[in-house]
């Protein structure tokens, strides 16, 4: 996208402004299709895990679903509660990778999670209907409890966030959700709140197929998960503890971002672990991916498969060193950063355009999860006023 083109997406205004109500006719509109709901917890800017993960899904849907995007900050105060400040950069930063990657305010909606009360409303209700063991026995909350060294030092909202995160999805009734594969336990939560919430409050025979639940007259359908076409980048780092290569992370320490400079993501791929036992070129080579992250990247960003298969079996055998194999990352890597890094400094420029983007997104977030909540207190019998909301 050029630099007039990013302009245009803004100076036409073409999303809601501030003041406006909801676009007249926006959910007749919005309800002709499908709806998404995903989002990122804000702990960083985004890396090209995500974007293999989840982005690139995010933007081959826009024009065929009604995308709801969200930037969960209160799910970073589960760990970073003494650190506000942080996280609201945090969230500007993700808001920021969003737009650079080709996310449109027009198509999508963008929104903050703090701004959107009725989310925290359905987290009480959905609570009551979980065991506390279950949420516990969650393994990415165990894998973070491990990986962040919390013990039993963590706070009463850090499980607490897994039933939020069901309440994130369900606030928008969605047909997808586009996730990485760590997040598939929380998606399994969030299927069996919706199918215990229907039969218990809306009547709904428990044979029902998962499909019907909403033809059968539940309000919440038992969501969908869409991978993306990488289930989980490990990073340039070395194995764990576990002797397993870990994901990409910030916290780990072994993260490309999207929005890093040429000099360093040639200075991160260049001195990223490969195989340890190969001490010169001429020695055999490790080329399976979960062993060795070069060729898991070269998997992935390398459209020339002929490429990749020739120079495996050069590296296999010995013929080829890791620098030339690395080099070739480099280039691949630049070619997807380079325009998604010149993109991001345009809005950085324009941060006044970023909050129009996320206040709008907002505004029309909230008419959903309004809508939801309202729905699910009728179902609760807990239904006594009507009420509006508004985002200034």
């Amino acid at each position: 996208m050029c630099e007039r083109c990013m302009h245009c997406i803004f100076a036409c205004r073409r999303f809601p402004q501030v003041g406006d109500a909801v676009p007249s006719g926006y959910k007749t509109a919005m309800a002709e299709k499908p709806r998404i709901l995903t989002g990122d917890t804000p702990t960083g800017k985004l890396h090209i895990g995500h974007f293999v993960g989840s982005l690139e899904t995010r933007l081959s849907l826009q024009n065929q679903y009604d995308c709801f995007f969200l930037i969960a900050n209160k799910h970073a105060f589960s760990t970073r509660a003494d650190k506000p400040e942080e996280i609201r950069q945090s969230v500007l930063d993700i808001a920021l990778d969003w737009l650079a990657v080709g996310i449109d305010p027009n198509k999508s909606a963008m929104f903050i999670q703090s701004e959107v009360p009725a989310i925290d409303e359905l987290t009480f209700f959905f609570a009551m209907l979980i065991p506390f063991n279950v949420v516990m026995k969650n393994p990415t909350i165990r894998d973070e409890i491990r990986d962040k060294g919390l013990g039993e030092n963590h706070s009463f909202g850090f499980p607490m966030y897994v039933v939020g995160q069901t309440a994130d999805i369900l606030a928008f009734r969605p047909a997808l959700v586009p996730v990485g594969e760590d997040q598939l336990p929380h998606l399994e939560l969030a299927r069996t709140v919706a199918r215990r919430f229907n039969q218990m409050y809306c009547g709904v025979n428990p044979q029902t197929k998962d499909q019907d639940y909403v033809k059968a007259g539940g309000l919440f359908p038992v969501i969908e998960p869409k991978l993306g076409r990488v289930r989980r980048l490990v990073g340039t780092g070395a194995p764990g503890p576990s002797g397993e290569l870990q994901k990409m992370s910030k916290s780990l320490n072994n993260a490309i971002f999207l929005s890093d400079e040429a000099d360093v993501v040639q200075k991160k791929v260049m001195g990223m672990f490969t195989d340890p036992k190969r001490l010169r070129a001429t020695d055999p080579g490790e080329t399976d991916p979960t062993k060795n992250p070069l060729w898991a990247y070269q998997e992935t960003f390398n459209p020339d498969q002929a490429w990749v298969n020739e120079h495996r079996e050069l590296y296999k055998n010995g013929k080829v060193g890791d620098v030339v194999i690395k080099r070739k990352l480099v280039e691949m890597l630049e070619s997807l950063i380079a325009p998604i890094r010149a993109r991001r400094k345009h809005f950085e420029q324009r941060p006044d355009d970023v909050m129009d983007a996320l206040r709008a997104g907002t505004r029309r977030a909230n008419a959903v999860a309004e809508e939801t909540l309202a729905l699910a207190k009728k179902a609760l019998r807990q239904d006594y006023f009507p009420r509006s909301l508004s985002i200034k």
